[in-house]
């Protein structure tokens, strides 16, 4: 999709869309090299995709480049992911192999692009090693970790941790995410797009349509979730919650999310999540296709009430989303969700299913307090996580490190 920064003057402000081109115009020719390990599904490629065309809009040679793994690479590497924010992952030195040798592969693909390059970000674990491995590399590299590393299971981050010191900067999005590396490290929360189909208003007639087909009641309250369907976004505690709030007011809930052909674990937390449900009629678990913007766009401004309950979380951008739709969050009470919820004032952090049952309950009987909670929701996303400050802070980084000064400024 093509788009051009003076789409978003309206939302954002003509100074800000100024002071975007000015820091374009000293990157402009540059080759920027994202590298990440899926095309769609999860935060990580939405991002990128509305990353890559803005930097293209302001002269940049930029480019969004995805790793091919096998079936093997990805179980290990969703074993890195969660033995990175906590779990504990027993990686054999095969496992550690079959990491390398994919990354190996996909060098032989990418390494001379990336040699090339003036700036490369690498996003995530998947992708790592590629720095190791492009021993001619011209240009700076930057590794963005997504995830919310705080606590990471030790073997697993002292396995990876050698290929991340390499790097001549790392990218954050909380303070908390921030480890000894030998560089310095900079804390970018992520952001949404605004005129996306996922965040875009939408018409009445598009919203009824998607109620009628997915056949939800206009009378009863609607609870949504959408998230991919992973352990750590505790979708299973969330029916829980629904089950506690049921017997008291009659509500629907949602559970939506597609999958992520980086995720290996999708389908098994599925089938936990339909059995949980038990055939429950007004539980709603819905497996979309990785376009279905509109669709989970329209499900987010039907819902009362927008739930994130993570046990884990470096980022959570539904959690945005549902904040810029004027909608009341609750929030596991964990990661990046404690910057996008405030609570008491855009929506209220939980730690149990119990808790969240709680926040159901007081703001369903609240309905002026969920109106005054949806308005300072969506101005506090205007101000703070909409892609025009992200977009700036990585230029202004992306200046820093092609700079070349000695210097070392941790920015933690």
């Amino acid at each position: 999709m093509t788009r051009y920064l003076e789409a978003y003057e309206g939302i954002v402000g003509a100074p800000v869309i100024n002071r975007l081109r000015q820091l374009g115009k000293g990157l402009a020719g540059k080759r920027v090299v994202h590298v990440n390990s899926t095309r769609e599904g999860g935060g990580v490629a939405e991002i990128l995709d509305w990353m890559v065309p803005l930097m293209c809009d302001m002269g940049i040679d930029a480019r969004w480049e995805v790793i091919q793994g096998t079936g093997a690479f990805f179980n290990v590497t969703k074993s890195i992911h969660n033995g990175l924010q906590g779990y504990p992952a027993a990686i054999t030195p095969a496992g550690w192999e079959t990491f390398l040798g994919v990354n190996r592969q996909n060098h032989a693909l990418l390494g001379e692009l990336l040699e090339e390059a003036d700036i490369v970000v690498i996003h995530d674990p998947q992708p790592a090693p590629l720095l190791k491995l492009c021993e001619k590399r011209k240009g700076k590299w930057i590794w963005r970790g997504h995830i919310d590393i705080s606590h990471p299971y030790r073997p697993v981050w002292k396995e990876l941790k050698p290929f991340l010191e390499s790097y001549d900067a790392s990218i954050f999005s909380m303070n908390d995410f921030a480890h000894p590396l030998p560089h310095p490290q900079f804390i970018v929360p992520p952001s949404i797009d605004p005129l996306s189909d996922k965040n875009c208003d939408l018409p009445f007639s598009e919203l009824e349509e998607v109620r009628a087909r997915f056949g939800l009641d206009p009378n009863r309250p609607l609870v949504t979730q959408i998230s991919r369907f992973d352990r750590f976004k505790d979708p299973v505690g969330v029916i829980e919650a629904y089950n506690l709030v049921r017997k008291i007011i009659p509500l629907q809930l949602v559970l939506a999310g597609g999958g992520a052909t980086d995720d290996p674990e999708g389908k098994a937390v599925l089938d936990e999540v339909t059995e949980a449900a038990a055939n429950d009629p007004d539980i709603h678990i819905l497996l979309l296709p990785p376009d279905a913007h509109r669709t989970i766009n329209a499900l987010q401004r039907l819902a009362d009430i927008v739930i994130q309950k993570s046990t884990k979380e470096g980022f959570g951008l539904t959690v945005t989303e549902g904040l810029w739709k004027g909608k009341p969050v609750i929030g596991g009470d964990v990661g990046g969700i404690r910057r996008q919820v405030v609570n008491y004032h855009t929506g209220f952090l939980v730690n149990t299913p119990e808790g969240a049952a709680h926040r159901i309950r007081f703001l369903l009987h609240h309905a002026e307090l969920r109106k005054e909670i949806g308005v300072k929701a969506k101005e506090f996303i205007r101000e703070n996580f909409l892609l025009t400050r992200q977009l700036q802070e990585y230029l202004t980084l992306f200046h820093e490190a092609l700079r070349g000064s000695d210097e070392r400024r941790f920015y933690v």
